[in-house]
């Protein structure tokens, strides 16, 4: 395996492989629970293909070989217009994995600095995250931050 990669915007095309990384990220999330997908990956890379495809998400993979082993998505969240010129939208990054093997060897910095460079250049406002605790001091050491104000309210189903 090559210690060099390449991070790059993902495409359409790469819906297969950007599939099954979230349900290898999930599968790790759910370690020691029921391993039984409630969904099929056919749905996951159909959702992936379309998002992309329409640009409603933008996502970056880290690649080496022709593998891809890494990826972060990003959703741009509009603000309602506003008169004082607040207008650029949020950026939510998610589903950021890494495979285990390739991890620490500085695709995930890679791939948030691009989604990082993305969002100067777009501009967006804000990026936001809820971080995991593993990665959270990757996004702290790349200028991610708690908020002064924030407040939810978790909806129970």
């Amino acid at each position: 395996m090559s210690s060099h990669f390449t991070v790059r915007p993902a495409r359409p095309a790469d819906a297969g492989p950007l599939a099954a990384l979230r349900w290898a990220f999930k599968h790790e999330d759910h370690a020691g629970r029921d391993p039984a997908p409630v969904d099929p990956p056919a749905e996951a890379v159909q959702w992936i293909r379309d998002r992309l495809d329409h640009g409603t998400w933008l996502a970056w993979v880290a690649e080496s070989d022709g593998e891809v082993f890494g990826q972060v998505f990003l959703h741009l969240v509009e603000k309602v217009p506003e008169p004082y010129g607040d207008n650029a939208p949020l950026g939510y990054v998610t589903n950021f994995y890494v495979t285990p093997s390739r991890r620490n060897g500085g695709a995930g910095s890679a791939l948030l600095t691009a989604v990082a460079r993305y969002a100067r250049s777009a501009p967006l406002d804000t990026l936001v995250v809820w971080p995991s605790e593993r990665s959270d001091p990757l996004y702290r050491r790349h200028g991610f931050r708690p908020p002064e104000e924030l407040l939810e309210l978790p909806i129970d189903t």
